[in-house]
C-alpha cells in the first residue's frame, strides 16, 4: 500500500523554492510533510513515477500516495494541508487552472532573476533533517 505522507519536491538550487520549503517547515506544526529536491535521486524517482520532466525544474511537485499535484495546484494543496489559517487560501482553487498556472508560470520563469540561485542544493537545519528524503 502506498504512503499518504505528502512529499514536497522542490528546486534545490532556487532561493525562492528553498525559502518556501523553510516556510512550510515552520508552519507544518503536525510535521506531515516530507521533502526532497527535484534534483535528488528521490525527486527523480518520483518524477519518473508520474512521467514528469526530470530535467526542467520549473514547478513544485506534491506527491500524496498515487496523486500528484503541480504548479498552482500543488501550492494550494500544500496550504490546504497546513490547516487554519493557511487552508483558507485553498479557496483560490476556484480560479480556473489556466489563470492560476499563468501566474505561477510567470513567477517560475523569473524566480532566479528575482530571488537568485545557489550552485548547490540547500541543506536543512539538523532538527529538520529527518523530514528530508
Amino acid at each position: 500500500m502506498e504512503s499518504d505522507v505528502p512529499i514536497l519536491l522542490f528546486d534545490g538550487v532556487c532561493n525562492l523554492c528553498q525559502a518556501s520549503v523553510q516556510w512550510v517547515l515552520l508552519h507544518d506544526k503536525a510535521g506531515i510533510f516530507r521533502f526532497a529536491s527535484l534534483q535528488s535521486d528521490t525527486g527523480q524517482q518520483q518524477l519518473a513515477r508520474f512521467n514528469l520532466d526530470g530535467e526542467n525544474f520549473d514547478t513544485v511537485v506534491l506527491v500524496v500516495g498515487s496523486r500528484v499535484y503541480t504548479r498552482s495546484g500543488a501550492a494550494l494543496e500544500i496550504l490546504r494541508r497546513l490547516g487554519i489559517p493557511w487552508s483558507i487560501f485553498s479557496v483560490l482553487i476556484w480560479i480556473p487552472r489556466p489563470i492560476r498556472d499563468a501566474v505561477y508560470n510567470w513567477i517560475a520563469r523569473n524566480r532566479y532573476r528575482w530571488f537568485g540561485q545557489k550552485q548547490e542544493c540547500w541543506l536543512p537545519r539538523p532538527e529538520w533533517s529527518e523530514r528530508f528524503l
